[in-house]
């Protein structure tokens, strides 16, 4: 008998949360789409409880850890869902964060409903993104406080992007292998290597792009490091003034991410041709990470909140209809994607 809760958690409620996300676990082939929704909504809940700025920072660890523990296994008879709902739905401008942390306890038995295999995977990719959330709870001020904290090393950097978004290459292509045995060309180290690089690439793309905003709430992801190098600090990254000044800073950070960007293009041409669902799961992101890369570097006043690099809608449709011709060709897509690496280098040029 169908589970009603489910369809609606991995129906409605999620597209109403994941947005763009939505379109790619769409055209995800059948098996794989319920653990990574499920992992997503779960995933989701987390980040709305660390992100909610109206409550004191201790009180959303606490919260963050409560709910890792529960999805690990852990049971309360309900009082962290009805914790939440108290503390944290309230708080909520958007009605879908509001619904959905109000539905974390039937989204806690859908997962109980999960193969044990795909209960651990997204067990796993859950406990390292809160790892992710809670680095930031536990290293970043208080939002309100005006204070400003910067990381110390890119290998800091690193690990963080890790943390938030390169274990999900890693689940998915796990997830892959579970599900669509013969999807992956490759060794499965060398694919679930190149899964952290892709998931790095479109962190890092975040972490350029949302700067200026990041900065506003007390979060500099640039490193001491870095900045020493190129004769900054982070208060001078708070200047929108100082965009063309830092913009070699920016430049050095977006050559990294492009060297990951390269390790995403791999992974999916890794994909078989014929596996057309998979492969645009992959080359979407791809893309729109690719020419987010490309705003910015165009982008003269990149430290301006009032001025993010973020492509439009209608452009996201756009390399949507684009894909669907080429999705099945190696060449067309390597194409594609050198010729937007290409653009952001020529950008970038000796400086």
């Amino acid at each position: 008998m169908p589970n009603p809760n489910r369809a609606f958690l991995l129906g409605p409620l999620l597209k109403g949360v994941s947005r763009s996300f939505y379109l790619t676990l769409r055209v995800l082939p059948v098996g794989m789409r319920d653990p990574i929704g499920l992992a997503y909504l779960l995933a989701r809940a987390a980040d709305t409880i660390a992100d909610t700025s109206l409550i004191p920072p201790e009180q959303r660890l606490e919260l963050l850890l409560s709910l890792r523990s529960q999805v690990n296994g852990a049971t309360d008879d309900g009082a962290l869902v009805r914790r939440l709902a108290a503390e944290v739905a309230g708080q909520q401008t958007l009605s879908d964060e509001k619904v959905l942390l109000e539905s974390l306890g039937p989204a806690l038995v859908v997962l109980s409903q999960l193969s044990e295999s795909d209960r651990e995977a997204v067990r796993e990719i859950v406990t390292t993104l809160t790892k992710g959330m809670e680095f930031d709870l536990r290293t970043f001020p208080d939002e309100r406080s005006g204070q400003i904290v910067a990381l110390r090393e890119l290998a800091e950097l690193d690990q963080y992007t890790y943390l938030v978004a390169g274990c999900v290459g890693e689940f998915w292509t796990k997830m892959t292998y579970a599900h669509m045995p013969g999807a992956l060309k490759g060794k499965p180290e060398a694919m679930l290597q190149r899964g952290v690089r892709f998931g790095k690439a479109l962190q890092m793309t975040n972490v350029l792009r949302d700067c200026g905003k990041d900065l506003r709430i007390g979060r500099c992801y640039l490193p001491v490091t870095l900045l020493d190098r190129f004769g900054l600090n982070p208060q001078d990254l708070l200047l929108p003034s100082n965009s063309r000044r830092a913009q070699p800073l920016l430049f050095e950070l977006i050559r990294m991410s492009l060297d990951h960007f390269r390790e995403a293009v791999e992974y999916t041409l890794a994909i078989p041709a014929f596996s057309i669902r998979l492969r645009l799961a992959c080359l979407w992101p791809v893309v729109i990470g690719l020419e987010t890369l490309l705003l910015l570097v165009d982008n003269d006043d990149w430290l301006d909140p009032e001025k993010v690099s973020k492509i439009r809608r209608n452009k996201v449709y756009q390399v949507i209809a684009c894909s669907l011709p080429l999705v099945a060709s190696d060449t067309l897509v390597r194409i594609c994607a050198e010729r937007l690496i290409g653009k952001i280098e020529a950008r970038l040029g000796g400086s």
